[in-house]
């Protein structure tokens, strides 16, 4: 591994759309694919997500996995975190057709949230798999974990182990430290989008760090529980579905449904004095020239604030 990829931390978004993907060629220049981020930090592959955006990074996984040698052993294995903000079909619906999925050698760890009652793994093959799929979970050729995480907890990313789950208060046990080269990974449960919720996620690594806050609705006054969780944060991805006067629509408001507004998004940012905010998670009757003609309107926010489009990249460091 080279120094440059250890010490990366690069965004790249697969899929910036809610609800439902959009097949059509009016959404060619923001994406049609729904919600999922891959990010690289420290040469670990972590994934925001499992939307349909999720299918396309998949395939070049697969494409760069043959390329690297002739035969299946000599590969070299994909190994990948994923990290699922809630289990919504617009999530997840990329997961089955993940194409590491399907490859023996691959190393996925995915972690989540559900309610008290039901495991992650025991959602997911319900929603995805049992019903709905022509293999069950268990069939999964890779060697696939799936585990739930809490608000308590943290996950770090070390190479050469697994990822290792920690208490948070465990942290300053004399016993274990964080060693430099560690991606930490935090969460907590925000309850702001029905119906169990969703998981805000940050992902941190030499200084920087970036929160993923999709499918979370703002709260009057600002979301307190967010603005400490992000305080001082490089890059704060934040739901972006509806603009202001959907949202308040008389004859179809939004409110209560978990999204947020552009100008929600906007007062998260201050709130949590993030460095950037990306718009992200559009609703999927804003088209093309929608959103073109919503970027017009925040033009004199260009300098802290952007619209996450599929390939759009950032590098942290």
């Amino acid at each position: 591994m080279t120094k440059e990829v250890k010490n990366e931390f690069r965004v790249k978004f697969r899929g910036v759309r809610g609800s439902y993907p959009c097949a059509n060629r009016k959404f060619l220049q923001y994406g049609g694919n729904t919600s999922c981020v891959e990010v690289n930090v420290g040469g670990h592959l972590i994934i925001l997500d499992a939307g349909t955006g999720l299918i396309n990074l998949g395939n070049e996984l697969l494409r760069d996995h043959i390329m690297s040698g002739s035969h299946l052993m000599e590969r070299t294995p994909i190994e990948a975190t994923m990290l699922l903000s809630h289990i919504h079909q617009d999530h997840i619906i990329g997961f089955t057709f993940f194409a590491p999925n399907h490859i023996s050698t691959s190393k996925i760890n995915v972690f989540g949230t559900t309610n008290y009652n039901e495991s992650l793994a025991d959602e997911l093959a319900q929603l995805l798999f049992t019903k709905s799929f022509p293999i069950d979970l268990g069939d999964i050729a890779a060697n696939l974990n799936i585990c739930d995480i809490n608000d308590t907890e943290c996950i770090i990313l070390r190479h050469g182990s697994e990822p290792i789950v920690k208490s948070i208060v465990d942290l300053n046990d004399e016993d274990f430290c964080i060693n430099p080269d560690d991606v930490v990974i935090t969460s907590y449960k925000s309850y702001a989008h029905p119906q169990e919720g969703v998981t805000v996620y940050k992902i941190s690594f030499k200084g920087k760090s970036l929160v993923y806050a999709t499918d979370k609705e703002t709260y009057f006054g600002g979301d307190k529980k967010l603005a400490n969780f992000a305080r001082g944060c490089d890059l704060l991805i934040h739901d972006s579905q509806y603009i202001t006067e959907d949202y308040l629509n008389p004859h179809s408001p939004k409110q209560g449904f978990g999204h947020s507004t552009f100008d929600m998004a906007l007062e998260s940012q201050d709130s949590c004095h993030a460095q950037k905010v990306i718009f992200y998670h559009y609703d999927p009757s804003y088209d093309d020239e929608k959103l073109n003609t919503i970027a017009k309107l925040y033009g004199d926010v260009a300098d802290k604030a952007d619209f996450s489009y599929e390939g759009m990249e950032i590098n942290l460091i």
